[in-house]
């Protein structure tokens, strides 16, 4: 992926969006392709983390139900 001048970023260490690549890739999500899903960034990782637990778990659920 080539970076574009249209990429946001969340630093992680400042909690602020950036614009483009401001700081390290260590501090960085993204790219998102607007400001707005940038500032979400914690969000939206916390809701995709959420629904992954949920589908492991029911993965884990339907695989204990085969020993049955």
């Amino acid at each position: 992926m080539c970076p574009t001048a249209d990429e946001y970023y969340y630093n992680t260490l400042t909690g602020e969006v950036e614009h483009g690549h401001g700081s390290s890739w260590t501090h960085r999500m993204g790219p998102y392709p607007t400001l707005e899903a940038a500032q979400a960034a914690l969000a939206t990782a916390k809701q995709r983390s959420a629904a992954w637990d949920d589908d492991e778990a029911r993965w884990g659920d339907e695989k204990d139900g085969d020993d049955d």
